[in-house]
């Protein structure tokens, strides 16, 4: 396994924000979770995918020397919870009720359909024990805003804004430096980040790459808008995909391209 990327994105008085990105080679998908560091506790947000990189940023939380007051996940997609099994299993976790209900009914399937991924995927499912809605909360004086996004990347997806500090945690509505997991519902998505790019935020915090600014937003907007056009235009399966391999040779992490395009094509299992 490579070795992940850490940073601290932001700090702002005694508030520090890092990011642990897992590898961006030898086909990973430079998955992004975050810890909102305070005086007293640590917040994390999603879990990493594979087992050596959640053993590795539960490592990094835990050397914080602070202990963990709970861990939020994004969304249902595998590459955000799977780490709950393999090293945050003791961690209280949130998630909205869609992505909890998701994971309890069929986290063990999806488990199961990365067999071919060995020891690499954890060897059990962990179902966040907590509920999170839309509104506002103060952890450690630091305000959180929550929101339920829905058809974008995922169907339910939950975001977390620091307004305080412009800081969104937009998790997966943002790729940063990677080609983007692909869905029907690219036009909403659009749509949702046009409205991000008005909003008060000016650190985004994405589910896949680096930390970002409003420049990322408008790519990934290019992007998806390009992407609609190509189905548009009738292309499918590997001429889709090479067409996106062309027109973004600067983007990263093209082994994405063969997780969704089952998914968005062929009517692969959702899971």
């Amino acid at each position: 396994m490579s070795d992940p990327i850490i940073m601290v994105a932001k700090q702002a008085g005694d508030v520090r924000i890092h990011t642990f990105v897992s590898s961006f080679a030898d086909g990973n998908i430079a998955n992004a979770t975050h810890i909102v560091e305070t005086g007293n506790q640590l917040v994390l947000v999603d879990a990493q995918f594979l087992a050596p990189y959640a053993s590795a940023f539960r490592s990094y939380a835990d050397s914080l020397g602070k202990p963990i007051e709970r861990l939020y996940v994004s969304h249902r997609h595998p590459d955000h919870w799977f780490g709950l099994g393999a090293a945050f299993g003791d961690v209280t976790s949130y998630a909205l009720p869609e992505t909890r209900d998701f994971i309890q009914e069929h986290g063990e399937e999806s488990r199961s359909d990365h067999w071919k991924l060995g020891d690499l995927v954890p060897d059990r499912v962990v179902v966040p024990q907590k509920v999170v809605d839309p509104g506002t909360e103060t952890i450690d004086a630091v305000r959180y805003v929550f929101d339920r996004v829905t058809d974008t990347e995922i169907d339910f997806h939950l975001t977390i804004g620091l307004p305080e500090l412009g800081v969104l945690f937009a998790q997966d509505l943002v790729y940063s430096g990677t080609h983007l997991y692909l869905t029907k519902d690219i036009g909403h998505w659009i749509r949702v980040l046009q409205e991000l790019l008005v909003a008060d935020y000016e650190l985004y915090l994405p589910g896949h790459g680096l930390p970002a600014g409003k420049n990322e937003v408008a790519r990934n907007i290019e992007y998806l808008s390009a992407a609609r056009q190509a189905i548009g235009n009738g292309l499918t399966g590997r001429a889709f995909k090479d067409f996106l391999l062309q027109r973004y040779p600067e983007r990263k992490c093209p082994g994405i391209f063969d997780i969704y395009l089952p998914r968005l094509f062929g009517g692969a299992s959702e899971y």
